[in-house]
């Protein structure tokens, strides 16, 4: 019988559908109740505690409500917008705000930017041009698996910047992509014939959007709550100098990752002609560029160049910016309403990122975070800055391995470990950004870590134990790069 590699698989003209979503097992009932459980322990504990010397009842209070919102966002016994609603009630309920002070989130203009983003998402994807691209790739580049494997990779960064959801771009573009080349050339992952060309395919599509998310603020939702705490030390991330600086180590890690996964874990069959076929095929099933197609495109141009131009523009807000944008694709027909309330990923985030954001701002405003950075200050005092910003980074990195959520750890760790560095005598926008960037990097590790993580580990095709290993080996790789060739970047940008 003549091999893939000898002859180009019969593909099936159907257009691949997203993954199907996992039904979540029914938990005992004891087991959820210990999930309700334990925020409301450690929310309790820490309330009827007394305030430390130097923080007031009411700052103790509000930290009673951050860590038990944090820890239920941990615990999942609702999802994390229900548990931000209970902490926006608690803090109003208890007096600890008032209710104006506990909505205040859902007026910061960073939040309205990231919904926005998600809206643009949904245009790729109804469109069908997330796709194209990725077909566009594949089409020029997939003769071989490595070659496919850059191939998904570059349809990750270029969507990356319009799509705030890692989660999207891989579950409703990447995965079934990938998913339908791995079968088409006979790898499945529950007949033994997985490491023939899917697991590597996983791997490196997983490692990819992990990369892609750290280089854009608008290309993973919880980069704009580190956008917001780092503003609050007075330092000014926007979307034009986070891609500025996240770009060339960005693509240093995506040169260097893929190849690094095929000379690690290599996939058995090398020569792909046949994913170019399958390419071609599905783009000329797709027929030509169609309308819609253009508008997206078009309006993602403008505003990306809108976003890059801001200063000639008198400073446009990146928020105006990408508001308008929507706007044109509801006007154009591209989006409709429906479409927009629909995009429930979207609304949630608004939710929780508004309580998170709220709550971060107040401890701060009350003089919490403060007292914290100084507590934790003792760790690397008599250290030299560089000694003590590594420290605090790997410290900050592999804390992710406790953490299911980004969002979770950079609410929990970002701000004071910002201001602790910054103490020590670190440069101040090499502290925030190399903090930025090791917030969506640390994913790269467990199978639980982001969104896309539980999808393609739950796809079969990459032993748990493996898994872990390779995610390890990843995330010495893009520490090294991103504070090396980053570093010497930076430099370049004088930031440091």
């Amino acid at each position: 019988m003549a091999t893939f590699m000898e002859k180009e698989p019969k593909v099936t003209r159907r257009e691949p559908s997203p993954p199907a979503p996992s039904i979540p097992e029914e938990k005992p009932r004891d087991y959820l109740w210990l999930r309700y459980l334990i925020p409301i322990a450690v929310g309790l504990a820490i309330w009827f505690s007394p305030a430390p010397a130097g923080v007031s009842a009411k700052g103790w209070h509000l930290v009673a409500i951050f860590v038990a919102t944090i820890v239920g966002i941990i615990s999942q016994p609702l999802p994390m917008g229900a548990v931000a609603i209970i902490g926006i009630a608690l803090c109003a309920l208890t007096r600890t705000l008032s209710i104006g002070e506990s909505l205040s989130g859902f007026a910061d203009t960073t939040i309205w930017l990231i919904v926005a983003a998600f809206m643009f998402a949904r245009g790729f994807i109804k469109t069908g041009l997330g796709s194209r691209i990725a077909y566009l790739f594949i089409a020029a580049f997939g003769k071989k698996s490595l070659g496919l494997g850059y191939s998904l990779a570059a349809t990750d960064l270029v969507l990356a910047p319009a799509m705030p959801s890692n989660t999207a771009r891989a579950g409703g573009v990447v995965y079934p992509v990938l998913r339908s080349i791995a079968r088409a050339y006979g790898s499945e992952p529950d007949n033994g014939t997985a490491r023939k060309l899917g697991a590597f395919l996983v791997k490196n599509s997983f490692q990819a959007t992990i990369i892609t998310s750290a280089m854009f603020m608008t290309a993973m939702a919880a980069n704009p709550l580190v956008v917001k705490l780092a503003g609050q030390q007075g330092l000014k991330l926007d979307w034009v100098s986070w891609a500025l600086a996240g770009i060339v180590p960005g693509l240093a890690s995506l040169a260097l990752v893929p190849w690094l996964l095929y000379k690690v874990y290599p996939p058995e069959i090398k020569e792909t002609p046949g994913a170019v076929t399958f390419a071609k095929d599905r783009l000329r099933e797709m027929g030509p560029v169609k309308p819609g197609e253009w508008t997206m495109m078009g309006v993602f141009t403008l505003i990306l160049a809108m976003w890059i131009f801001a200063p000639l523009l008198g400073n446009l807000n990146a928020t105006t910016t990408a508001l308008a944008g929507v706007a044109l694709l509801l006007i154009a027909g591209v989006l409709t309403w429906g479409d927009v309330e629909m995009e429930r990923k979207a609304w949630d985030t608004l939710i929780w990122f508004a309580a998170l954001v709220m709550m971060a701002s107040f401890l701060g405003k009350l003089g919490v975070v403060a007292w914290f950075s100084k507590q934790m200050a003792s760790s690397v005092k008599g250290l030299d800055w560089v000694t003590a910003h590594m420290v605090l980074v790997l410290v900050y990195f592999y804390a992710h391995y406790m953490f299911a959520s980004m969002t979770a750890h950079i609410a929990a760790m970002y701000a004071p470990f910002l201001m602790v560095s910054i103490a020590a005598g670190t440069p101040p926008m090499f502290a925030a950004l190399t903090l930025a960037f090791a917030s969506s990097l640390h994913s790269s590790m467990t199978h639980y870590g982001t969104g896309p993580a539980p999808m393609y580990f739950g796809s079969g095709y990459v032993t748990l134990a493996t898994w872990w290993r390779l995610g390890l080996l990843v995330s010495v790789v893009n520490i090294i790069v991103w504070l090396v060739v980053g570093g010497l970047w930076w430099k370049v940008l004088g930031y440091w």
